[in-house]
């Protein structure tokens, strides 16, 4: 642990002072600052409840960052989730964009031109600061516009008193996977391996698999691949392995989404899944005793993990660039990322948040989470065709593991339509 933190400091160390240190440390070049500004921002509630309300972090953090900026107020608007991307969508729309959104995706905005770069905006400090998986995900052609705000990696989580009754360790491979699921079956588990392929989120269930089966969305020159050899192999094993045997659960995979399988873990239902921090944290509320390893692959854990990311952003149209810079470079400093973090269950984007982290005792039961972290795959983020190809894959993807169905000619579906997307772009 103190060598892997060691490096991140001499990485984070090398990638200033390649930089130059010599710059100026606030916004650089180019727009003036022209006395009191206010600067619009909208973000995401992830809050479950009053209690924790988002609303809290951004008043804490807007207010402290008013205090030592002079000039410079913060009116900040909390949206949930399920009407944020739209309204922001509107407001740019109407010619009204905010000057920071802390939403999901930014590619359409960076590719018609509206928003500042990060180089833009932030200090070099600020900008070398980010992990460099995250940095590259929030780029377009080359350039980052997405700023990560927050992150999450996953693992598979199973039931250690579950297993322990079927006399079962952790899986490792896919063998491991379908073996266990079968002895949780024989010993009575309701669902031995919850496969969650229903629209809520199955791009995110599907990606884990593809990953484990060596493959992904994208081949090494980012173009869409989803109906690549290794994929074909990795539903059809799931299946032949899992879905056909019985071992998936009374609700099929096209009609799971993944809130229902989450509460059926928690619960105590579940024999294993795929998972995140937040899940964590909620069963063992609710007294289950969770273990947690890598994905398991075709002859081993898996070295890279899925990871999923949130964005914030800075707008061009009411020129506060210089502002948009200082508030940045105060939002991602330790104490404000680690904050959001921890009240969360959410990981850090920053070198500095996550070596911290990476020390604390406190933060323990994130530490599988955090070193999956720079391996982990993400989203095809800054292509404008994903959220396309995102919907195709949701409203399809359970059909593949359907009896009777040819994983394949689902498969090449989905990549038709994404690649058609892309080209339309």
């Amino acid at each position: 642990m103190d060598w892997a933190v060691q490096r991140r400091y001499l990485g984070l160390t090398a990638a200033v002072a390649a930089l130059g240190m010599t710059a100026a440390l606030s916004g650089c070049g180019g727009d003036g600052e022209s006395g009191d500004v206010t600067l619009k921002l909208v973000a995401a509630d992830y809050g479950t409840g009053e209690a924790n309300k988002s609303d809290k972090y951004w008043d804490r953090v807007a207010r402290r960052f008013e205090a030592s900026h002079p000039g410079i107020k913060v009116d900040v608007t909390v949206l949930p989730w399920t009407d944020i991307d739209r309204d922001v969508a509107e407001m740019v729309k109407n010619g009204k964009a905010p000057d920071i959104a802390q939403i999901g995706a930014y590619a359409d905005y960076a590719k018609a031109g509206k928003l500042y770069s990060a180089d833009q905006m932030l200090s070099i400090r600020t900008q070398a600061n980010f992990l460099p998986v995250l940095a590259d995900a929030g780029r377009v052609s080359q350039v980052q516009y997405g700023l990560p705000f927050v992150a999450s990696t996953r693992l598979l989580f199973y039931n250690k008193k579950l297993f322990s009754q079927s006399g079962l360790d952790a899986p490792q491979t896919w063998n491991d996977i379908a073996d266990d699921a079968t002895a949780l079956k024989q010993h009575g588990v309701k669902v031995p391996f919850a496969l969650p392929l229903g629209q809520e989120e199955s791009q995110a269930e599907t990606l884990m698999w593809l990953l484990s089966g060596g493959g992904g969305y994208t081949d090494d020159v980012g173009s869409y691949d989803i109906d690549s050899d290794e994929n074909i192999k990795t539903f059809n094993w799931l299946k032949s392995n899992l879905v056909d045997k019985g071992l998936v659960g009374p609700v099929a995979p096209a009609g799971l989404n993944r809130a229902k399988a989450f509460a059926a873990f928690t619960r105590g239902e579940v024999g294993m899944l795929n998972g995140h921090p937040t899940l964590m944290q909620e069963a063992e509320k609710q007294g289950v005793d969770v273990g947690m390893v890598p994905l398991p692959g075709i002859a081993g854990p898996t070295n890279s993990s899925m990871g999923v990311a949130d964005w914030i952003m800075g707008f061009k149209q009411n020129g506060h660039r210089i502002e948009l810079g200082k508030f940045f470079d105060f939002m991602f400093d330790d104490k404000n990322v680690i904050d959001f973090a921890d009240t969360y269950d959410m990981l850090p984007v920053t070198d500095t948040a996550s070596a911290s982290m990476e020390t604390d005792p406190k933060y323990k039961p994130l530490w599988k989470f955090l070193a999956a972290l720079p391996n982990a795959e993400f989203y095809p983020f800054g292509k404008t065709s994903w959220a396309q190809a995102s919907e195709s894959i949701k409203k399809n993807i359970g059909k593949a593991v359907e009896r009777g169905a040819n994983p394949e000619s689902v498969l090449e579906r989905i990549s038709r339509e994404s690649s058609a997307a892309e080209n339309a772009e």
